[in-house]
């Protein structure tokens, strides 16, 4: 049974120490910035101006939605990625959202985004690491066990989530 929680251990550890730092960066995506020149276009009202940034920057016709933040600065959505062009200074940043070699998919299997038969699989992995830990305190005999040193370290093993909890 250890041998079979292995790989879901170590699915776990790298997305769980990835999610952790989630306010450091983005797990499951990174930002990829492309900067694009464009000939400057007047500025006018946010409809027409957005026409002509699709026009100038070769843009799929119908975007999700758009902003401008000020006069001469468009923000226009598409689904997965988003432009920010300066009118007047002819400059615009497109930035995609792209999914993390690796990261991603193990975030998704962290987090149960898939639902259905992975729940039951991380359901199924819960108990077995519980039996592991269980099973795991008698494994060792006298002073090095549970009737020694053992018993500190598993009441050490509870007072660290609970100070977590308590400093939280």
């Amino acid at each position: 049974m250890g041998y079979l929680c292995v790989a879901l251990t170590l699915v776990y550890a790298i997305s769980g120490v990835a999610v952790n730092h989630v306010g450091d960066w983005n797990p499951s995506y990174k930002i990829e910035r492309e900067e694009r020149g464009f000939e400057a276009i007047e500025v006018a009202d946010r409809d027409r101006m957005v026409r002509q940034l699709v026009e100038r920057l070769d843009l799929p016709p119908e975007p999700i939605d758009s902003f401008r933040p000020s006069p001469q600065v468009v923000e226009i959505f598409y689904e997965g990625f988003s432009v920010r062009a300066n009118a007047t200074k002819g400059e615009a940043v497109i930035e995609r959202r792209a999914e993390r070699t690796f990261f991603y998919e193990l975030n998704l299997l962290h987090l149960n985004v898939p639902k259905g038969a992975w729940t039951l699989i991380a359901d199924l992995y819960a108990v077995m690491l519980a039996l592991l830990a269980i099973t795991g305190i008698f494994v060792l005999k006298g002073s090095k066990g549970l009737a020694g040193r053992g018993k500190w370290w598993i009441a050490l093993g509870f007072v660290v989530p609970l100070l977590g909890i308590f400093f939280s």
